[in-house]
């Protein structure tokens, strides 16, 4: 009866550490399965749990917004990862932005609370078939277990290349050529401003596109996804293509001109103490050097102290359509879910939301009882109609967005309205799924 009562989770990421939670709380033995501190991946440094590699924003809070509307799903299911967001939020506008090392710390203590888990400091290559096991290692699975589900699943592995951007500390700074304020002032003043003159942008600019980059050995343009794209390749679309994305100036007032800058750059806090700020839209793949050169053109960085770099690194998934269905369970191994990045939803938020339909759908089937289908009225389950339907010849992962949620039909030709419609008619449907499965 071992299996019954004890269930493997690989991987304690966002997804993971969601999964192991609301099995602990209903009360399964948890084995999890984390290769740090023994082994890091290129992009990992904490020895905590839940550890946010990219940006420590969670995006919007606004509840007619996609991912504010998932946030709020997942609160109602008492997410333990949401839940500790919210206790260590930063200043960030409508965003939910966290303190990283905070988050990580909290998320760490609260599982280990619990006598029924057992951590596993080990890396794991093969999948033991015989457990119920969730696998939840994330876009930078290591080598070892890749080859192994590529062999179970019987697939190409499919993958795409994201970055990270760069720290800065508050004291390098020149507040001379920068001001606090809020885009379209929503917010409390939790962004500084780094603006730039068409002169001074068009220096930055040519600086930018003619830098060195980081060679990696299997990178391919093609494979650069749209969400984490590299501030250098956006560039080189075009002179305006920072202008209409991270470098936008538009609901910026300039204090010293009373007008919108030609160009903007934003800091955001990392943590709650003026120290550090990230540098948002800025995922780079530049070398150091470069990154420091050409960074410190922008007149509010030209003494800049860089507390992180911007990195790049390759992030891996499955073509989800064709190896798990709407649960998340692969189809020839039932007792086998697969939550997280690693199933082709793409975001934070979105891998929380894989660990807990993994979990509580693990439940369901050890339970012998039907497996919760959320919906595409929700958008924790439109996440699953997608990774379970999209076109597996050309499947790429996705994070969520107001198309993936099922439409009434009723034509509301107002934005705001219209998702405020699918936002009420969501959180309503989920309240009936709660009711019905989960009491």
């Amino acid at each position: 009866m071992l299996n019954q009562k004890t269930i493997n989770v690989i991987g304690a990421g966002l997804a993971g550490s969601e999964a192991c939670y609301q099995l602990l709380k209903l009360g399964y033995n948890v084995n999890l399965y984390e290769m740090k501190p023994n082994k890091f991946s290129p992009a990992h440094k904490n020895v905590n749990f839940a550890e946010l590699v990219c940006s420590n924003s969670l995006k919007s809070n606004d509840v007619t917004s996609a991912c504010g509307l998932l946030k709020e799903e997942l609160r109602k299911l008492d997410s333990l990862v949401i839940s500790v967001a919210d206790q260590v939020k930063v200043p960030a506008g409508s965003a939910l932005a966290v303190d990283r090392e905070k988050f990580s710390e909290l998320i760490t203590q609260k599982l280990k609370s619990y006598t029924n888990l057992n951590v596993i400091n080990a890396e794991v290559t093969s999948l033991d078939l015989s457990m119920p096991t969730i696998v939840a290692t994330g876009p930078l699975t290591s080598e070892g277990l890749v080859k192994s589900l590529q062999e179970l699943f019987n697939q190409e592995y499919l993958y795409f290349f994201d970055a990270i951007a760069p720290i800065v500390s508050y004291d390098g700074i020149d507040f001379n050529s920068a001001f606090v304020a809020d885009r379209y002032d929503k917010g409390t003043g939790d962004y500084i401003n780094c603006p730039l003159n068409k002169e001074e942008y068009e220096t930055f600019y040519n600086a930018l596109i003619t830098a060195e980059s980081v060679q990696l050995k299997d990178f391919e343009n093609s494979k650069v996804f749209e969400g984490c794209m590299p501030v250098e390749v956006l560039a080189k679309r075009g002179v305006d293509a920072l202008r209409f994305g991270p470098l936008k100036p538009v609901g910026l007032t300039d204090p010293k001109t009373g007008r919108y800058p030609y160009a903007c750059v934003q800091l955001r806090r990392e943590t709650n103490n003026l120290d550090m700020f990230n540098m948002v839209g800025f995922q780079t793949n530049l070398t150091f050097k470069e990154q420091e050169r050409v960074f410190k053109l922008i007149p509010a960085l030209k003494n800049a102290e860089f507390l992180r770099y911007g990195v790049m690194h390759r992030n891996t998934f499955i073509n989800a359509p064709t190896v798990l269905n709407k649960f998340f369970q692969v189809k020839t191994n039932p007792n086998i879910f697969v939550a997280g990045q690693l199933s082709g939803v793409e975001g934070y938020v979105e891998s929380i939301a894989g660990g807990m339909v993994c979990a509580l759908n693990m439940h369901k089937y050890l339970c012998g009882e039907p497996l919760i289908d959320f919906t595409n009225q929700t958008m924790i389950g439109a996440l699953q109609n997608y990774i379970a339907t999209a076109p597996a010849k050309h499947f790429q992962p996705m994070g969520s967005n107001m198309g993936l949620l099922a439409n009434s039909g009723e034509r509301i030709k107002d934005k705001k309205l219209k998702y405020k419609k699918l936002s009420d008619t969501a959180l309503s449907k989920l309240n009936e799924i709660i009711s019905e499965n989960l009491k």
